[in-house]
C-alpha cells in the first residue's frame, strides 16, 4: 500500500508539473520562468530555478508532519513526491538541456520523444502559444517522429 502511495505521488506530480507549468509558470510566475525559454545572461542558474524550492516545500512539510506525527502514509507521499523532483532533474536538467554533460547520446526512443516534446516547448520563446507542458508524458506524435528517427539513424 505504501509503495502505491509513492506511485500515486509521483504520478500525480506529473499533472501538478504540468498544471503549473502551463498556467502559472506561462502566466502569473513567467518572470521567474521567463529566463528558461529567453537566456538574458550567462551563467550556471535561472531564476526559473526558484520553482525547484517551490516544489520542494510540499514534500519537505509532508516528511516533517509524517515524521512527527507518525504517518507513514504522509512519508510516502513525500517520497514520491521527492522522486518526481530527482527525476524532472535528471531529465529536464541534464538529459534535456544538458546542465551536466550526462546522458547525452541514446536511441531510446521515449527519451527521444521526451526531448524532442521539449524542443517544441522551448520554440516558443514567450509565454503564449506553447505546447508541450508536462515532462514525461508526452504527446504520441513525438513518439511517432521518435520511432522514424531511429530508423533512419
Amino acid at each position: 500500500m505504501n509503495i502505491l502511495l509513492a506511485i500515486a505521488a509521483f504520478v500525480f506530480m506529473e499533472c501538478v508539473a504540468w498544471f503549473t507549468h502551463k498556467y502559472i509558470m506561462h502566466g502569473i510566475l513567467w518572470k521567474l520562468h521567463k529566463d528558461h525559454h529567453q537566456k538574458d545572461e550567462a551563467g550556471f542558474f535561472e531564476k526559473n530555478d526558484f520553482f525547484f524550492l517551490i516544489f520542494a516545500i510540499p514534500a519537505m512539510l509532508l516528511f516533517i508532519t509524517g515524521g512527527l506525527l507518525h504517518l507513514s502514509s504522509l512519508l510516502w507521499i513525500a517520497t514520491g513526491i521527492t522522486l518526481y523532483g530527482a527525476a524532472y532533474f535528471l531529465v529536464h536538467d541534464v538529459f534535456i538541456h544538458q546542465r551536466f554533460k550526462w546522458f547525452r547520446n541514446t536511441k531510446n526512443p521515449y527519451m527521444l520523444a521526451i526531448r524532442r516534446a521539449h524542443k517544441m516547448h522551448h520554440k516558443h520563446l514567450n509565454k503564449n502559444d506553447g505546447e508541450c507542458f508536462g515532462m514525461l508524458f508526452v504527446p504520441f506524435k513525438y513518439y511517432r517522429l521518435a520511432w522514424q528517427a531511429k530508423g533512419e539513424m
